[in-house]
């Protein structure tokens, strides 16, 4: 059974930075694709960064582009969000998240089935 503990969250001012950390377990992890998505409070959850199983490709959603980045570490099964130049916008719940097939492709919410149970990230202004 897939596994997806975040950390890292927290409070942090505007300007700043915070990575964030999901530590996977129950499949080989170097197999599937990984994204970060997040929630504010009355929105639909949207996707903030993926990566591909091989680390090689990576999507960014406009939002963040230039700000944040998405990379993974397959000996340590864990896959990280490094975020700089923190808005009062960024504010929200981060999930990880992991593709449902193997090797596949994708950045579309619905090809993820597998949560972690989300770290609150709060920029204050």
């Amino acid at each position: 059974q897939v596994q997806l503990v975040e950390s890292g969250g927290g409070l942090v001012q505007a300007g700043g930075s915070l990575r964030l950390s999901c530590a996977a377990s129950g499949r080989t992890f170097s197999n599937y694709g990984m994204a970060w998505f997040r929630q504010a409070p009355g929105k639909e959850r949207e996707i903030v960064a993926g990566i591909n199983w091989s680390g090689d490709r990576t999507y960014y959603a406009d939002s963040v582009n230039g700000r944040f980045t998405i990379s993974r570490d397959n000996n340590k099964n864990t896959v990280y969000l490094q975020m700089n130049s923190l808005k009062p916008d960024d504010t929200a719940v981060y999930y990880c998240s992991q593709v449902r097939i193997i090797w596949q492709v994708t950045w579309d919410l619905k090809n993820y089935g597998y949560w972690g149970q989300g770290t609150q990230v709060t920029v204050s202004s």
